[in-house]
């Protein structure tokens, strides 16, 4: 698909600066760009990169300053990393292939209503009492147990498995290996030391607009529901425990872990291999750096980081003092040896 800057800059309210007439068919990064591509500088880290690419259009922010002659047509717009993703994701939908039908081999069971513009493959089941929505793709080898309901638009890659009962939202992308409504780790312990498993009754509930990664997994609450907000995005293998609410909008990188009861608020950002105490809360615009620990209820508009998580200030402190240890502790030696030869 050719594209000139005049119609890209016409999709995203940008302004071109340069040959408006520029065609590109495809996306490169900024130092690997060839001609024929289009690539974008939002990180002032690159920005050397962008006298000497190869690329025919490089989107800048408006108010991107030029040190030196540049040869690439320039399309300004108020976010280029935004604008980008606004056409990469209309080329997706352009070459994506849209999948519909219903192919053999799999199995609908008796009664279950699939709109004709959906899509179920090979090998994939359908329990009872499923309801689907318009335009829902359900890939082959997912399974969907009694009683899900799906809404329009979304998609299930291979190997899904949504147990029974559970909600999923409209529009909606759960990639492969992804589990849904498997039991919560609910066990109580007897006089013995024996454990016995606690029914998990309840259900997983996830609104619009969410992405669940490959082999994440979302465990259905004791009772109630396990709640996952509009617009969440989650990564690759994160575990989300029973009773566990995740507020609108948060975002969450991979390993990350959940234990049962926490509820994350809306619009937080939380890196990877971050571990949640269970039975605690967090507040809304919270930002929680890599590998941190969580073991108590943290405050709206925290930026926290560590183990157990502190300040991000604080912590960058801390590490800065770690680093003169060996020093420090050289020091002291030296001074107990001049104390005891006095």
């Amino acid at each position: 698909m050719q594209l000139t800057a005049e119609i890209i800059a016409r999709h995203i309210g940008g302004e071109v600066e340069g040959r408006g007439d520029v065609s590109v068919c495809n996306f490169a990064k900024i130092e690997e760009a060839v001609p024929g591509t289009i690539t974008f500088l939002a990180n002032p880290k690159y920005t050397h990169y962008i006298y000497t690419t190869g690329a025919s259009i490089v989107l800048v922010s408006r108010d991107f300053v030029a040190e030196h002659p540049i040869t690439a047509t320039l399309i300004r717009v108020d976010d280029p990393y935004s604008a980008l993703s606004v056409l990469m994701g209309l080329a997706a939908a352009a070459l994506t292939p849209q999948p519909k039908g219903i192919e053999d081999g799999c199995h609908i069971s008796a009664g279950v209503e699939v709109p004709e513009s959906c899509y179920v493959g090979a090998f994939a089941y359908i329990g009872k009492d499923v309801k689907m929505g318009e335009d829902v793709k359900i890939y082959p080898q997912v399974y969907v147990g009694d009683g899900v309901t799906i809404g329009a638009g979304t998609i299930l890659y291979p190997g899904v498995k949504i147990y029974h009962g559970c909600r999923i939202g409209c529009r909606c992308i759960i990639h492969s290996g992804a589990v849904i409504g498997a039991d919560g780790f609910g066990f109580a312990p007897d006089s013995n030391g024996v454990y016995h498993k606690i029914p998990q009754i309840g259900i997983v509930e996830i609104d619009d607009d969410v992405e669940i990664g490959a082999n994440t997994t979302v465990d259905r609450s004791t009772m109630g529901r396990t709640h996952i907000a509009k617009g969440v995005k989650l990564d690759n293998l994160i575990q989300v425990a029973h009773n566990c609410e995740i507020g609108h909008d948060t975002v969450m990188a991979s390993q990350a872990g959940i234990a049962g009861s926490t509820k994350v608020g809306a619009n937080c950002m939380i890196g990877g291999q971050v571990g949640f105490a269970g039975h605690i809360n967090v507040g809304d615009r919270v930002q929680i750096g890599a590998q941190s620990g969580i073991a108590k209820s943290v405050a709206d508009d925290s930026r926290i980081m560590g183990s157990p998580a502190v300040p991000m200030g604080d912590w960058a402190r801390m590490i800065a003092a770690q680093k003169k240890l060996v020093q420090l502790l050289a020091r002291v030696d030296k001074l107990e040896r001049q104390l005891k030869e006095k």
